[in-house]
């Protein structure tokens, strides 16, 4: 279960953005929660309408000439990329460029296996190649020792990146990069593939036309697909970008939408982000990146086609190589469920495909609400990712166990690390001491409503008007909705009792909801009841005519006092971890032998269900969710019913041998604390 955070709405701000923008106060709303509080910001935001002068980043200028003065010799130029959606696109905007300019130019993208960024084995090869000049798209600004090897060989380099500075800049005719300290140009936030584009303009004096004419797509892609904030610039060059991959002649991006199911589709940021850019990144995470370069340099839809098709079968390895390790790593918690008990969750397996590691590691993430670090060991080396939310650094957790580690990196949100030998365990024991020294009250995994939304405001008027708002991404997500104190009128199973829609009413307007991969039995209300809902509201079209759409992202009891559920389990994981409690808790968790008769009995034999689900359909006063997680947790160590970790669905088992309930381990903990 998520916990839900309320925007709060400043009347006063909505109405002046309202009359001020000629927008609904719905929207306005939206705007306000956002964090906009006068019309100029708005403007400034949604009317983004261009880039700024490629010359104001430092050291732009010496890299056109240097670049220019290496054209003009016909001296062979490298572009040098990185193995993920930005680096492709950056790859291929710089290089096509100067492809068609004339110039006498190559790519290299390095493999996943050879690391991230300029390693010298490349360097050497790009050398023996002939080459004078190498020009890094999406990485340079950390390659220290191997800038002076390339000045060793007799090359020149110029750095184009968009990643923070370290302590000393490369040695470089010219280092481009908005994060330089010493560089005031005034957008910071762009990714690689988009400084690569202002390297193009500034190639053409600055002029952005034929630039974004020729590129703006694949800029577009890259910057949904690094997760950059789509603000300022990067609003604009999503929006232009979109218009152009929706209305593309480009062959590759032809052929990849077809493969990916977007034909006759309006492609959105979440078509990119979902659709289009994971079958590129495949292509360094199962394959070779030059793959995903080729398809985009292919001036045919018949060339196009089979490397797409190539990219699409590497996406879908991915997929099976992301779920395998998913399944293995349910298994684990289910033989042993303290895995996930701990502050911050550490699993390592064995052989485990390190391209997909750190989506596993987001997904293990959300899934259990807790800071992941996933990790595996091959060939005696322990490599890993992690990821967080909320103010838990990965980075400081990983300098805090940085006895532990080879090597680490990272930031707020993610990382990742290489474990010494032998001191896996060690290692997640700091991380733990480190969420405990740092994090007395971890953080809980958060859906926010931006609105609370009136059963007036339900209207496909204003759900169009919201589209003034797009595109969403990082830093401008989608609205979600509250709806409060709805009475259910029906439950209805859809595809086969795979989702499920609900009837609702709101005072008098009754509408239609829908909640995706749940089924009913597994809903967690009844007809009858009255919930709160958060949603995502959209508009459906089919045969011309339009209406709402509701899509539900989360569901519970009106009135549900969420800090007493996750207080309560915060409660029960601290019991678990052998950590300290007030003495006058541990009564208050104690459920009695007929509170957990009464779970038991409310178990359904043939299906089993969801262990938040039943929670709430309990309903019984005196059964806190601290109670409940022990009698649950007493009831499966005695073997009378089994959870799976991968859907949290809790199952009476058949003739399981009769045990007494006082003697499960957890009771007996419980009773020497309160005795």
């Amino acid at each position: 279960m998520k916990k839900w955070e309320k925007s709060v709405q400043n009347k006063e701000i909505i109405r002046k953005l309202a009359v001020s923008c000629s927008i609904s106060p719905l929207t306005s709303a939206v705007l306000a929660s956002k964090g906009y509080s006068s019309p100029d910001s708005v403007r400034q935001s949604i009317d983004a309408d261009g880039l700024s002068d490629p010359f104001l980043i430092k050291d732009m200028q010496s890299a056109v000439d240097t670049i220019n003065q290496a054209i003009d010799e016909n001296q062979l130029i490298c572009v040098y990329g990185d193995y993920d959606c930005d680096g492709i696109m950056s790859c291929t905007i710089l290089y096509t460029y100067l492809l068609e300019s004339g110039a006498n130019v190559m790519y290299y993208i390095p493999e996943r296996s050879e690391g991230y960024g300029l390693n010298k084995d490349a360097i050497k090869s790009i050398c023996d190649d002939g080459a004078k000049l190498i020009v890094t798209v999406d990485n340079g600004i950390s390659a220290i020792s191997e800038s002076e090897y390339i000045y060793s060989l007799g090359m020149k380099l110029v750095v184009t990146d968009h990643h923070q500075q370290g302590e000393q800049l490369p040695k470089a005719e010219a280092v481009v990069d908005p994060h330089r300290l010493d560089c005031h140009s005034p957008f910071k936030d762009a990714c690689g593939a988009v400084i690569a584009l202002k390297i193009v303009a500034a190639l053409n004096d600055g002029d952005y036309t034929s630039a974004l004419e020729q590129f703006g797509d694949l800029a577009a892609m890259a910057t949904v697909a690094d997760i950059v904030k789509l603000k300022d610039e990067n609003r604009f060059i999503v929006s232009y970008g979109l218009e152009l991959i929706n209305n593309t002649d480009r062959p590759a991006l032809i052929a990849l939408k077809e493969v990916a199911g977007l034909n006759n589709k309006k492609v959105d940021s979440r078509s990119i982000g979902f659709g289009l850019a994971p079958r590129i990144n495949a292509s360094g995470r199962f394959g070779s990146p030059k793959t995903a370069v080729k398809l985009f340099l292919c001036e045919s839809y018949e060339e196009a086609l089979p490397l797409a098709q190539e990219l699409n079968t590497l996406n879908e390895e991915r997929k099976n190589a992301e779920n395998k390790i998913v399944s293995e790593i349910y298994q684990m918690i289910d033989e042993n469920p303290s895995l996930v008990r701990d502050r911050v969750i550490f699993i390592c397996g064995k052989n485990w495909h390190h391209g997909v590691i750190g989506i596993v590691a987001s997904k293990i993430q959300e899934k259990f609400g807790k800071p992941c670090f996933i990790a595996s060991e091959e060939n005696g080396e322990i490599r890993g990712s992690a990821r967080s939310f909320g103010d838990f650094s990965v980075f400081n957790a990983l300098t805090y166990a940085k006895d532990s580690l080879e090597k680490f990196g990272g930031h707020v949100g993610a990382g990742g690390f290489t474990i010494k030998n032998g001191m896996a365990e060690n290692f997640r024991q700091l991380i733990n001491r480190f969420a405990l020294e740092n994090h007395k009250e971890m953080p809980v995994y958060t859906i926010k409503a931006d609105v609370t939304v009136t059963p007036d405001e339900l209207t496909v008027e204003n759900v169009q008007e919201l589209e003034i708002l797009e595109p969403y991404g990082e830093g401008n997500e989608k609205p979600n909705f509250l709806i409060e104190n709805a009475r259910i009128l029906n439950i209805i199973g859809l595809s086969g009792g795979v989702h499920t829609k609900i009837r609702i009413a709101i005072g008098n307007v009754q509408k239609d909801a829908l909640m995706f991969w749940v089924s009913p039995d597994a809903f967690p209300l009844k007809v009858g009841d009255y919930c709160d809902i958060i949603a995502v509201l959209d508009k459906n079209e089919y045969r011309e005519n339009i209406s709402l759409s509701i899509k539900i992202e989360d569901i519970r009891p009106h009135g549900f006092n969420q800090d007493k559920f996750f207080n309560g389990f915060s409660v029960f994981e601290s019991f678990t971890r052998n950590e300290e409690l007030p003495d006058n808790y541990y009564s208050a968790m104690l459920p009695t032998r007929d509170m957990t008769v009464f779970i038991y009995k409310c178990i359904p034999k043939d299906t089993g269900i969801n262990s938040d689900t039943l929670y709430i359909r309990l309903k019984h006063p005196d059964i806190n969710y601290c109670r409940f997680c022990v009698a649950v947790e007493a009831m499966k160590q005695l073997g009378f019913i089994t959870i799976s970790s991968a859907d949290s669905i809790i199952r009476t088992v058949p003739d399981a041998p009769k045990a007494d309930l006082n003697s499960a381990p957890i009771l007996v903990s419980l009773r020497e604390k309160i005795k």
